[in-house]
Parts: structure tokens; sequence; C-alpha cells
């Protein structure tokens, strides 16, 4: 029941407009729509993620033989993101564990977890290109560069999405007090 209230929101709030006249920015839902309970961070991102493909196959215009192709790679490059973005919020938090113990702070351990996430970054910047490659075999030219505009959108409206979920949260909070 959770899961379909965030599709539903995010369906609504993101795709409402017929697919004529979609516009590039999708509206935004109603403040705090996000804050069902219950419902992880890491959920609500794999439904963005799946509306987000689903946007970017009507916005693009992706043919029946593209389809299958174009989904896949999608899929991939997402996967890539997640993965390295999990890693080094990973990383990051080790590295917060260590500075809380100011007294006995592991030098060793800090340059460790510092070259991991400079390694990561390197790493997953080659895959995130390789992943971009793999996309632009299935789009003509015109695509692609759809593709990048809708992709930025897309991580504006996230934000956006986000913003408004944090401050309805606050003001929710605030009424509780």
């Amino acid at each position: 029941m959770k899961r379909l209230l965030i599709v539903a929101v995010l369906g609504g709030a993101l795709g409402a407009a017929p697919s004529a006249q979609r516009q590039v920015v999708p509206q935004a839902p109603a403040a705090g729509a996000l804050e069902a309970p219950g419902i992880t961070p890491a959920e609500i991102q794999r439904l963005f993620d799946a509306f987000a493909l689903l946007q970017a196959q009507d916005q693009l215009r992706i043919s029946g033989d593209q389809s299958l192709q174009f989904l896949a790679r999608f899929r991939d490059l997402q996967d890539v993101r997640r993965k390295a973005l999990t890693e080094r919020t990973r990383r990051i938090n080790v590295i917060r564990m260590l500075l809380t113990n100011d007294a006995q702070v592991d030098e060793a351990q800090l340059r460790e977890q510092l070259k991991a996430i400079q390694d990561l970054e390197v790493r997953s910047a080659v895959d995130i290109k390789k992943a971009y490659d793999a996309i632009d075999q299935v789009l003509d030219l015109r695509q692609q560069a759809k593709f990048r505009v809708f992709e930025e959108n897309m991580e504006r409206r996230k934000l956006e999405l986000v913003t408004r979920a944090r401050q309805a949260n606050q003001a929710n909070r605030g009424r509780q007090q």
C-alpha cells in the first residue's frame, strides 16, 4: 500500500502531462506527499529511477527496437551511480567515525579511507563514461543530446522533491512540539 502511494505521488507529480504537451520539468507534489511512514530513502530512489526510465523512453521517443537495449543500459548507468554513491557514503561514514575520537585519530586509517575515496572516484568516472558510451550506441545524436538535458532536469527535480519533503518534515515536527 505504501509503495502504491509513492508510485502514485511520483507518477502524478512528475508525469501528469500528456506526452504531446509534456513539460521538461514535471510539476511538484504537495509538500509532505513523500512522507509515507515505513518507506525508506532507498525505496523512494528505486521508484524515482523506475519513473525516470519511463519518462526517458517517452521524452526521447525511444522506438521499439531501441527500447530493450536502452532499458538495460540506462539501468546499468543508474546501478553504477548508485553503487559509487553507496561506497562513497560508506567511506565517508568511516572517516566520520574515525574523527569522532579526536584524541585518538588513526592517521593511517584516515589516509587509507581518503585514498579509497580517490580510487573510487577514478573508477566510477570510468564506469560512468562506459555506461554513457553504451547508451549512446543505442541513441541517435538528437536523442543523446535530449538524454543529457533530460538527466539534468530529473536530477534537479529529485533535489526539489527532497527539499520539499524535508521542509514538510520540519514543519510537521514544529507543529508536534
